[in-house]
């Protein structure tokens, strides 16, 4: 039986008793929630499911009948990345799909990942959490008319439900819209398309800045019948169109000749799903889609989204036509659309708000060599390369080549979901506040789901203080993330459930010892070396997180690549916590014998706690009297601008 701590009771039972004072119905047909999230995809169930088990009284406004945005709604029901950090509610949402297949090997059904399923599946799933909520509130297919600041108290928002339209109330808001459309229509700063190596400091970055996204695709789940399906020819359908999609006699230019040509029973099975479906989201000369509709209007976006289906249509018929693949067809078991069809098409790219800081890549290739040292407000968890979709793109050849660029795996900050001019309003899904480059691996759904969830707690955090989510302290928000199962760092030394794993998240987020990064093909890693021996040089900031004994720290060190015996590890944590600490601490130890990385963590941990130390959003270290927010100006609502240059 799982034990709760008084200090965590009493947290919690402040926060429901906030949370409940403040969620009370106005006169008329207004209702008041203190966190209100627009968007039922991957992030804003995650945001919407942690505020409520925060307490706070929460609307998800969902404009699908579905939950899941990507993962479901529109289609993409197979995981990119993460198959080894299961991450707070990214990791229930996939223990529970396990539970629902029988066993992990029962979502390895293609080759695109270890974790594929029906979208249908996904949808109930994610359903069934939120319906376990008791604070939290669904207004499926759903859409907001209006929206405005309510100064002093947060934002009126006007929806149109099924039932009819509603005006609401939102002490804090999160937009986790597909395309930004909150935040953009609030005027938030925001960015479209790739910025320029110079404004960027990427060396992967066009010279230019241009106005280009990635492709977006109309997903089609197909299911095998046990008979021919006739499909009608659709209308413009040319052979042609998709002859260098896997190898086939009539492929002679491909558009990229560095693409691998697969069979075509091999492109059949990478989007392969449980129960004889197949997900059609093909990405070499397929169904992939050029349309940049983001600030478009709703009938542009229609006209585009109707565009990019025809083309999965003609893709389809390519299926049955050319390869002999007459037997799949649209599933009839999946969507409760008209024709089948998933709801909404799969966006790769939003806008991107510009917010507290900016994630590019540099910080997530090399975070411990940046100005600001980001890592320590890190909330979310990622391993996948930087994978951009240009091919629908007339002039790809002239744009980076971004198809699985190379990184480690990678901490995001929580920065990123905070934008610079309003306080009340947090931003997740792929609208964060990243590089265009760096977008290419943030834009996908475990990382997406963990900043959700970061967003959801950052406005529960926000709303029992009753400050703006800019002053929410940093180090709070790491807490509550890893006490509900969530990785701040992206080590794989030890699973969660070890003794060490705590405090190697902990001691990780201050960088006094730090991650390896290694790229091997698609298997992103970072791993602390637990079992190594300790060496000096590998011992960091330790004069930053205790400047009164920069003295004594210098006098201790050795030679950067002498190794640290036990006893020398217990004499500097007596030096630093002005006790002495004895063996007792590792016992068993042979006192002159070397210390590993790990149990100096253990220590580290146990004795000096630095994870206390506050730090601001950009990862500095506080002081008494230092603000949580370093800002120029504040307004009754939170952030007006930051000094930081984007």
């Amino acid at each position: 039986m799982r034990t709760i701590s008084l200090h965590s009771f009493v947290r919690a039972f402040l926060v429901a008793l906030s949370c409940l004072l403040m969620g009370q119905t106005l006169s008329g047909q207004e209702r008041a929630y203190d966190v209100v999230v627009v968007g039922g995809g991957v992030a804003g169930t995650a945001a919407a499911l942690q505020s409520a088990r925060m307490g706070c009284s929460t609307l998800l406004l969902s404009e699908c009948e579905w939950l899941g945005g990507m993962l479901t709604s529109a289609g993409v029901s197979a995981v990119d990345g993460n198959y080894r950090l299961q991450s707070g509610i990214y990791g229930e949402f996939r223990r529970a799909l396990v539970d629902h297949y029988g066993d992990d090997k029962a979502l390895a059904t293609g080759w695109v990942s270890r974790t594929l399923f029906e979208p249908s599946v996904g949808n109930a799933i994610l359903l069934r959490m939120v319906r376990r909520e008791s604070h939290l509130t669904l207004y499926p297919s759903t859409t907001v008319i209006s929206i405005e600041i309510a100064p002093g108290e947060g934002y009126r928002l006007q929806v149109s439900r099924p039932e009819g339209s509603e005006q609401v109330l939102a002490r804090r808001l999160i937009d986790a819209t597909e395309l930004g459309d909150i935040a953009g229509e609030l005027g938030v700063s925001y960015d479209v398309g790739m910025e320029s190596r110079a404004i960027s400091g990427e060396d992967v970055a066009p010279e230019e800045s241009n106005h280009i996204i990635q492709d977006l695709t109309y997903v089609a789940i197909l299911k095998e019948y046990d008979h021919p399906i006739p499909l009608k020819r659709p209308e413009g359908y040319d052979p042609r169109e998709f002859a260098c999609s896997c190898k086939t006699d009539l492929c002679h230019t491909p558009v990229n000749p560095k693409r691998t040509l697969w069979s075509p029973e091999d492109m059949l099975r990478y989007g392969k799903l449980p129960n004889g479906k197949y997900m059609i989201n093909w990405p070499i000369e397929g169904n992939d889609y050029y349309a940049n509709v983001i600030e478009s209007s709703e009938e542009e976006r229609q006209e585009a989204y109707q565009q990019a289906k025809a083309k999965t249509k003609r893709f389809l018929y390519f299926l049955h036509n050319e390869l002999g693949f007459d037997h799949l067809g649209i599933a009839d078991d999946e969507y409760p659309t008209a024709d089948g069809w998933p709801f909404i098409p799969y966006h790769r790219e939003s806008r991107r708000i510009r917010g507290i800081v900016r994630f590019d890549l540099n910080h997530l290739e090399h975070p411990y060599d940046q100005p600001l040292p980001l890592y320590r407000t890190s909330v979310a968890v990622g391993d996948y390369p930087v994978d951009h979709h240009h091919e629908a793109y007339t002039g790809e050849e002239a744009l980076p080549d971004l198809h699985f660029h190379p990184v480690p795996s990678f901490a995001v900050p929580l920065g990123v979901v905070i934008p610079q001019d309003q306080g009340y309003l947090l931003v997740a899904e792929k609208s964060i506040s990243v590089s265009n480059v760096v977008n290419g691996t943030t834009r996908l759904q475990p990382v997406v789901m963990q900043l959700g969830q970061a967003a959801g707690l950052l406005a529960a955090l926000s709303v029992r203080d009753e400050i703006s989510a800019a002053e929410v302290s940093v180090r709070a928000v790491q807490r509550e993330l890893l006490r509900r199962g969530g990785y701040l760092m992206p080590f794989l030394d030890v699973p969660q459930g070890d003794p060490l794993f705590l405090p190697l998240q902990r001691i990780g987020v201050t960088g006094i010892l730090r991650g390896e990064g290694k790229t091997i093909n698609w298997s992103n890693e970072t791993w602390m070396r637990v079992d190594a021996p300790l060496l000096y040089g590998e011992i960091f900031c330790l004069e930053e997180y205790y400047p009164d004994a920069v003295e004594q720290i210098r006098r201790w060190r050795g030679a950067d690549q002498e190794e640290v015996s036990v006893s020398q590890a217990l004499r500097l944590m007596s030096l630093l916590s002005q006790r002495e600490v004895t063996e007792a601490e590792l016992p068993g130890q042979d006192l002159g014998g070397t210390i590993s990385r790990g149990d100096f963590i253990l220590l580290l941990d146990r004795i000096l706690n630095p994870f206390s130390q506050e730090v601001d959003l950009y990862g500095n270290m506080l002081r008494p009297g230092d603000s949580l927010i370093p800002v120029k100006e504040k307004s009754n609502i939170g952030i007006r601008s930051s000094p930081y240059p984007l």
